[in-house]
């Protein structure tokens, strides 16, 4: 079985009123997370506004995680941006503090360079970073992106290196190009497009789950993981999820679940977010907490000091 599998979850990133990222919610929200369940961190997804942020920042950011005590081999940091130079340096950096693997967008914006161009930019990036301890996560949200990471992509890296491209992360919402990725590349580990598509992925042999709402809702979404493993009745926990994951994506994803976490915790420094996104309301987490009802008893939020 492929090494990556679980549930994992694309952190929110929290930011002071000036927009530099704050530290301590950042922290204290990472281990809440893991604490309540989640396999693996993926600082720097989309849910956490990463092309919003400069490499830099991102590297100092996984840098105070590390020294807070959380184990890098719990991380999986997204590392693509469209230069290929910033991509080898974020994903470098990520395996020197020993990240369990990297997610990594295709080059997007030059979208006629299609597969065989894409394919070169893995294929350097991975030459470059040249480092057996290299576990890469294809990253396909082509709706944000532009740019697919077509099955065909896929099968092709995976055969050409097989050690290091080892997992596919599908954000495209679609079931079709999920199955026809696990098809196409049996030894790589498909991540479908959320919870909402958990238990239908493990019966065809997906890794797992690596969405927005386990920022929310980790404890109940590995119940759900755990179960199907374990060849238990899990649909009444599956109808939650999937309720819990609709609630949150009407609610807009970033901006609910950040509203929902400055309601619970006080902190109303989780109602900032970086250009372009607007900043979001009190009002909007009363919204989404009231939609979730008891679903969302179990969030305190990350409390400060």
């Amino acid at each position: 079985m492929n090494s990556v599998q679980g549930v994992i979850a694309p952190i929110l990133t929290p930011f002071e009123k000036d927009g530099s990222v704050a530290r301590d919610l950042w922290v204290s929200h990472a281990k809440w997370v893991l604490a309540q369940g989640a396999h693996y961190l993926s600082p720097f997804g989309t849910t956490g506004e990463a092309l919003s942020l400069s490499p830099s920042e991102r590297m100092q950011a996984l840098e105070w995680l590390a020294e807070a005590g959380i184990p890098a081999d719990r991380m999986m940091p997204g590392t693509g941006v469209t230069a290929l130079p910033d991509t080898v340096e974020l994903s470098r950096h990520a395996l020197e503090l020993g990240c369990a693997g990297v997610m990594v967008l295709p080059s997007f914006f030059y979208m006629a360079a299609g597969d065989n161009g894409q394919a070169r930019y893995y294929s350097e990036l991975i030459e470059k970073v040249a480092s057996p301890k290299l576990k890469l996560i294809l990253y396909h949200i082509p709706q944000n992106s532009g740019v697919p990471v077509s099955p065909a992509l896929a099968a092709r890296l995976n055969a050409a290196f097989p050690d290091i491209v080892v997992a596919y992360k599908d954000s495209a919402g679609s079931w079709d190009n999920t199955a026809a990725v696990i098809a196409a590349a049996p030894n790589v580990s498909v991540f479908p497009s959320s919870e909402g598509q958990l238990t239908q992925g493990l019966a065809s042999g997906a890794g797992g789950c690596i969405s927005a709402s386990v920022n929310l809702n980790a404890k109940a979404i590995r119940a759900v993981y755990e179960g199907v493993r374990a060849g238990r009745d899990v649909s009444a926990a599956d109808a939650a999820i999937k309720a819990f994951r609709k609630a949150v994506q009407d609610a807009g994803l970033i901006g609910g679940m950040k509203a929902a976490l400055a309601v619970r915790s006080g902190d109303h420094r989780w109602l900032n977010l970086r250009a372009p996104h607007e900043n979001t309301t009190t009002q909007a987490g009363k919204a989404l907490l009231e939609a979730l009802g008891p679903l969302a008893d179990h969030i305190p939020g990350p409390r400060r000091g």
